[in-house]
């Protein structure tokens, strides 16, 4: 499983999130504009001790990404609020690749066009919040993705 953030602008979101992603033996791909240096000690604050166990991967577009990695369309899961269809619909396998837009501006305008039919959101009940923070939507979703492919525990292999 990867998870991947396009055009990632907070630190502190990033950090969390490859904590999460290290905990889990989950890759995580960085995409596009990086917002912050990865160097960053607020990066470093977030992610603690653990950037060690992190498979970071980095591409400078999402063409890059797909074509390195012989991403299989199937194997997309786009993450956002603009998404019709709830996250726990999503078809999660072991090779799922999550895909989370930036915090600031979402995704890139021709990803809602070529991937309308890939988009997913966690839903919020108060209208008048429009998101939630990407590294809490990571989780969320990271999580629920685990359990419907019943990964084990108990088998450090998984």
């Amino acid at each position: 499983m990867k998870v991947v953030l396009i055009n990632p602008q907070i630190p502190p979101n990033t950090g969390n999130i490859a904590r999460t992603c290290a905990a889990n033996n989950i890759t995580l791909v960085l995409v596009g504009r990086i917002g912050f240096s990865l160097d960053d000690k607020h990066l470093k604050r977030a992610g603690l001790d653990y950037w060690e166990y992190v498979n970071l991967e980095i591409y400078s577009n999402f063409s890059e990404f797909l074509t390195k990695n012989n991403i299989n369309e199937e194997n997309l899961i786009f993450l956002s609020t603009k998404g019709k269809k709830l996250f726990w619909e999503a078809p999660y396998t072991k090779n799922s690749v999550l895909v989370f837009g930036s915090e600031t501006e979402g995704f890139p305008k021709d990803f809602y066009t070529i991937y309308q039919h890939k988009l997913y959101k966690i839903p919020i009940k108060n209208e008048k919040i429009r998101s939630l923070n990407l590294a809490t939507s990571c989780g969320i979703v990271i999580y629920e993705a685990l359990r419907q492919i019943k990964i084990n525990y108990g088998d450090q292999d998984e």
